[in-house]
Order: structure tokens, then C-alpha cells, then sequence
């Protein structure tokens, strides 16, 4: 076992421009600011190994724009392996969007866009989801600046590191919980009605665990936090203004308390199924919002949280976060100064999921139907490819998938003392990382999702059978059997380092 050093660093992202919000699919420019927007940089070195974990107030981060960043660091030192660089996006819906690098043209994937502009009749085109001008940032400014940031936090980061002490702890709060609605037909829905008859349970569970890493200097003075939860930051979804969402609250709360020299780190768990919102005990949105999947037309007014689409509800959401982190805080004992340190980067193949010929050629007459149903429209816009996603992401899917039946990720498994940590770029369904983590051999693991890439949801087997958004095949590059593949690697790979 070595000594552990660690080193801190965080940057703000917040643009001097307005920005084109990321996370739906109808248009938000942001108004104001209302919590920074940053990336906070952990760089760990012990036992001749090394790594950089990266948070980043994003809603994703490709693996393409991960390289850019990456290239960017390499420009500043030699020192680290840039692919020890693990950069992990939080899931805020309140951020900017970002181009993908000019390197990564011509890959073959068609996008539902593209789809959607081969089926317009003559003379027409789509339009896109921002038209830019010069007080919005465009999503080439967008790029620059998130990969800026990232390689300068990263570098910092590690510049910055010294030898340090580290407890890792356990704590228990009610955040994420599951958004997908059964029916006694067998379909679910993603923010479905509850109050129906035709309702019959959550489809999934959820896991009110936050898997907790404190590190202090060598006087035992806290320095910084890692907390891992299993819920994306996306309670202020519908708004209009740049936020970190609940990861914002508890960051000033931790800071208020502890001062503004200490980092936290939020890391999102296996969320693909996770919202931070009660869909059993509903409470409508404080100001309303315009999206037909979380109307409730037989409302009844409920005794619960404040409601997770407003201010009120992520102050709630950040306060019992917080509030568990130090109170675990306090009960710390154990310090260690030294730790069996191990980081394994994988480029593992899952099979392509795949669209059969019959979800094909439906796909097709659906299009074409919607078209010639909206032939008279002036413009075709963000709410066409509301509407329409669900088809053009299977017409491009089968088109790529002949010639193409591996998708490559990018994962690490990491062993830190007692602790394994486990990264996939997916919005990786619960399941999946339970069990991941009931079968682990370490004391205590993190899985983080939506972490070096972004492809997309991964649904389970129950799931893609009972259908809607988040398991339609144009809503992730992979399927079950990919999500089985990835889940048993992972433990072969924890347990082996254990």
C-alpha cells in the first residue's frame, strides 16, 4: 500500500452569453443565473497508480468531446496518463449543449434530425432547435468551453495534490426514486399518471444509499467530499436559467458550514429508471409547464415533498443531502493515510441493439403519415422531433446496425482501500447496478453513470417489453443483453482486484 495523495481544483463554467439549455426537447434560452455551473476535479495518486475523477454540471459528455478535453490536458503536462481522466456529467437539464469535435465527422451514425429531413416534403427543412445569434452561445462555444475547463480543473487537480487522509462512509437519503408507471396491460410510461385504475406499481425500486468519500489534509481538516447518489440532477428541468440543480444546494450548504475551501464531488449512480420526484404522492409544479407527460388532469392535493420541478423542491432535495453528509461527517473515526490503490481502463464490446425489419418499415409509415397529416405547416421544428423521435431514431438505427453489431465503451474499474468504483456511459437502469453492487467483493461500491460517454439509456429486459421513452430503441445505442454483459464484467473486474 502507498500513501494517497490528493489534490482539488474546480472551475466555473458559466458563459458570458446566454445558452440554448440542454435537456429537453423543446427550446429554453436561459434568462439568468441561477446557481454556477462548474467542474470540480479530484486527482488521486497512491500506490504508483493515478486518476482524475471529474463531475461536471452537464447534461452529457460524449466520448468524442472526453478525447478533445483530454488532448487539452495533454497540452499542460506529461505527467498523467490522459486516459486515467474519468469525466462524469451530473445530468443537470439547467447547462449549455456542446458540439461534438469536427474529428468525429463521418462516424455513419444518422441522426433523428437528418431522419426527419429525408421524409419533409419539397421545398421544406427542418428547423433547428436553436437559431443562434450573437447573444446566445453556439454549441462550437459550448465545446470549447466545457473541454477548456475540464482539462484546466484536471490539471489543477493534480498540481495541487499532497499527501491526505481519507474515510469512506455510508448515508442514507430519500432522493432518486423510480419514473417509470406499469399498467395492468403491461405498458409503462416515463412520468405516467398514477392516479388511474389502470395503474399497478413502479415499475422499478430505487436506492436511497449515497455511498460517501471524505479526504483531510493531514491534520484531519476536511478538504473535500465525494458523494454518490443514485438520481441525475434534474429537478429544474422545465426552467429557464443556468443551475446546477440539487448538486448547486449542496455544495453551498456543505461550504456555509465548512467553508468555501472544501470540493464536493457529485457523482450520479446507476439513474436510467431514477427522478427525484414522488409520482405516487404528486405535487404539480409550482408554476406550470408545458409538457403533455407530466400533466395530471384528476389532480389531488397531496401532504408531500415541495414540488421537484421548482426552487423550493431542490432546496429540499440539497438540504437533505447536505444534512446527511455532515451528519455522517461527525461520526467519523477512521482515518487512513495509505491505501492499495488500483485503476484498470477497459474498452469493453456490447452487441448493437438492434431493430427488427417489421419496427422498421412501421417506423417508415409513421413518418410518412405524420408528414403528410402536417404537409401545410410553414416550419417543422423541436416539437416535430417530439413527436416523431421515437421513429427516426429507429429508421437510423436500422440503417447503421448493417454494418455495425459491437458498440466499444469506455469503462474503469477502480479499487481505492476498501472502496471500488465502477463507470459506464450510459443512463444505466438500477437494476442493473444493484446488482453490481450486491455481488461486489469490496466493502462499499460507486457506480457512476453517464461517465466517460453518452449513449444513451440502457433499459432492462422488463423494461424494453413494456415500452415508452427511455426503453424505445432510439433511446440508447444498447439493450439487455449488452446491460447483462456490462453488469457481469464489472463484477468479474471488482472482484478480481479484491
Amino acid at each position: 500500500m502507498g500513501k494517497i495523495l490528493i489534490g482539488w481544483a474546480e472551475e466555473s463554467m458559466i458563459p458570458e452569453k446566454k445558452v440554448s439549455l440542454a435537456g429537453q426537447f423543446f427550446e429554453r434560452i436561459s434568462e439568468y443565473v441561477e446557481s454556477d455551473i462548474t467542474v470540480t476535479a479530484m486527482a488521486v495518486e497512491a500506490d504508483g497508480e493515478q486518476m482524475i475523477m471529474v463531475s461536471a454540471d452537464l447534461g452529457s459528455f460524449s466520448h468524442a468531446k472526453l478525447e478533445y478535453a483530454r488532448e487539452k490536458f495533454a497540452r499542460l503536462t506529461n505527467e498523467v496518463d490522459p486516459e486515467k481522466i474519468i469525466v462524469n456529467a451530473t445530468h443537470t437539464h439547467t447547462s449549455f449543449g456542446a458540439s461534438e469535435p469536427k474529428t468525429n465527422a463521418g462516424i455513419g451514425f444518422i441522426s433523428a434530425i437528418g431522419i426527419l429531413n429525408e421524409f419533409l416534403p419539397e421545398g421544406k427543412q427542418y428547423t433547428a432547435k436553436v437559431t443562434p445569434d450573437d447573444s446566445v452561445m453556439s454549441l462550437e462555444e459550448g465545446l470549447e468551453l466545457a473541454t477548456d475547463k475540464i482539462a484546466l480543473a484536471a490539471y489543477n487537480a493534480w498540481k495541487n495534490r499532497k499527501e491526505s487522509l481519507v474515510a469512506n462512509e455510508f448515508g442514507r437519503a430519500a432522493v432518486g426514486m423510480c419514473r417509470r408507471v406499469s399498467y395492468d396491460d403491461g405498458s409503462a410510461q416515463m412520468w405516467g399518471d398514477t392516479n388511474t385504475a389502470n395503474f399497478v406499481a413502479l415499475e422499478g425500486g430505487n436506492d436511497s444509499g449515497i455511498e460517501l468519500l471524505y479526504t483531510f489534509d493531514k491534520d484531519k481538516k476536511l478538504t473535500g467530499v465525494v458523494a454518490n447518489i443514485a438520481c441525475p440532477a434534474q429537478i429544474l428541468e422545465q426552467r429557464s436559467f443556468i443551475s446546477a440543480d440539487f448538486w448547486g444546494r449542496t455544495k453551498a450548504i456543505l461550504r456555509e458550514k465548512f467553508g468555501d475551501d472544501v470540493y464536493l464531488l457529485g457523482l450520479c449512480g446507476a439513474a436510467g429508471d431514477q427522478c427525484p420526484r414522488d409520482l405516487v404522492r404528486w405535487v404539480d409544479p409550482e408554476t406550470p409547464i408545458d409538457d403533455p407527460n407530466v400533466k395530471r388532469p384528476n389532480l389531488i392535493e397531496r401532504k408531500a415533498d415541495p414540488s421537484m420541478y421548482d426552487i423550493s423542491g431542490c432546496n429540499r432535495v440539497g438540504k437533505r443531502i447536505a444534512n446527511e453528509i455532515i451528519s455522517v461527517y461527525e461520526e467519523i473515526s477512521e482515518y487512513k493515510s495509505e491505501a492499495e490503490f488500483k485503476h484498470k481502463v477497459i474498452a469493453l464490446d456490447l452487441p448493437f441493439r438492434k431493430a427488427t425489419m417489421a419496427e422498421y418499415n412501421n417506423a417508415v409509415r409513421e413518418l410518412e403519415y405524420y408528414v403528410a397529416q402536417n404537409k401545410d405547416k410553414e416550419v417543422f421544428n423541436f416539437e416535430d422531433t417530439a413527436r416523431m423521435h421515437v421513429y427516426a431514431g429507429t429508421i437510423s438505427r436500422y440503417r447503421e446496425q448493417q454494418n455495425k453489431e459491437i458498440h466499444t465503451i469506455e469503462t474503469h474499474i477502480i479499487r481505492l482501500g476498501d472502496i471500488a468504483i465502477a463507470t459506464n456511459p450510459f443512463e444505466l437502469f438500477l437494476d442493473y447496478g444493484n446488482r453490481i453492487k450486491a455481488r461486489s467483493y469490496a466493502k462499499q461500491t460507486f457506480i457512476v453513470q453517464l461517465c466517460c460517454g453518452a449513449d444513451g439509456y440502457l433499459p432492462t429486459e422488463k423494461a424494453e417489453k413494456a415500452g415508452h421513452y427511455s426503453a424505445y430503441i432510439s433511446s440508447g445505442k444498447i439493450g439487455h443483453e449488452g446491460g447483462d454483459l456490462l453488469t457481469r464484467e464489472a463484477i468479474k473486474e471488482i472482484n478480481e482486484m479484491f
